[in-house]
């Protein structure tokens, strides 16, 4: 079951945390994978963990916001299968805290980006007649989050965004799905902590941990099971729809 053999997937942000944990089981499970990545030094590292593993691995360095660079690398890439739009970055502000750049900035990762890459895959899929599509969203694209103005904006739009491409291209045999993750252990959360409470990293882990009901962040691996389950032939019949991986966050945090 579940098996990705002969298949092409597409992977943005597969340098590290999900996207590296993504990468490698869809490897595993013998898809061809190809990382795209702005930090393509890290993508090499996921490659190379691949490879070591029998697995088929290509990284490109690729900015997902600026589209003609994204139409460059699909163009080398061709003949995709499953693209999992995982690229993104966080930020931390209020609607009166957060400055316009920095809004923007979001907004063209995540956001543009996820349209960026749709926009070059989606015609690969059509001409196949067939393709899968998974979106990375987050719990805060339908839950209110302190100080997560841009970052919940921009998870809005891709939820709505995995929705309008579900019914644009059912007729064309393409599904599109998303996952919207609770806090998942990754580099970036480390690194997060590190920056904003220098002193407090225990006690703010603890906190950020104990935020889910299940009292622990989610693994990247949990993540990368689900995203398998739905780029399967076993997903069929999925689409539309998106699954909130949250350790009972959204509703049983009350």
């Amino acid at each position: 079951m579940f098996s990705l053999e002969g298949k092409t997937a597409v992977i943005t942000g597969g340098g590290s945390g999900i996207g590296k944990a993504i990468a490698v089981l869809f490897a595993k499970q013998g898809a061809q994978v190809h990382i795209i990545e702005l930090n393509a030094a890290a993508a090499e590292e996921t490659a190379s963990e691949i490879k070591n593993n029998g697995g088929k691995a290509f990284v490109y360095g690729c900015d997902v916001s600026n589209q003609q660079q994204v139409l460059d690398t699909f163009s080398q890439i061709g003949n995709t299968d499953i693209l999992v739009n995982n690229a993104g970055i966080a930020h931390i502000g209020t609607a009166d805290t957060t400055a316009e750049a920095d809004f923007i900035k979001v907004f063209n990762v995540n956001v543009r980006g996820a349209y960026n890459c749709l926009y070059a895959a989606i015609p690969q899929m059509k001409q196949k007649g067939a393709g899968v599509i998974l979106n990375m969203a987050s719990i805060a694209a339908v839950v209110g989050i302190t100080d997560r103005f841009a970052y919940s904006m921009s998870k809005g739009a891709v939820f709505a965004m995995t929705l309008s491409v579900a019914r644009d291209y059912m007729k064309d045999n393409i599904r599109c799905n998303s996952i919207s993750p609770a806090r998942v252990h990754t580099p970036f959360v480390d690194g997060f902590i590190a920056k904003n409470y220098a002193g407090q990293e225990d006690v703010i882990f603890e906190k950020l941990s104990k935020s889910q009901p299940v009292g622990r962040m989610g693994k990247p691996e949990e993540v990368a099971a689900l995203a398998l389950y739905l780029c399967s032939q076993e997903a069929g019949f999925i689409t539309g729809n998106d699954y909130p991986l949250d350790g009972g966050f959204i509703k049983l945090n009350n």
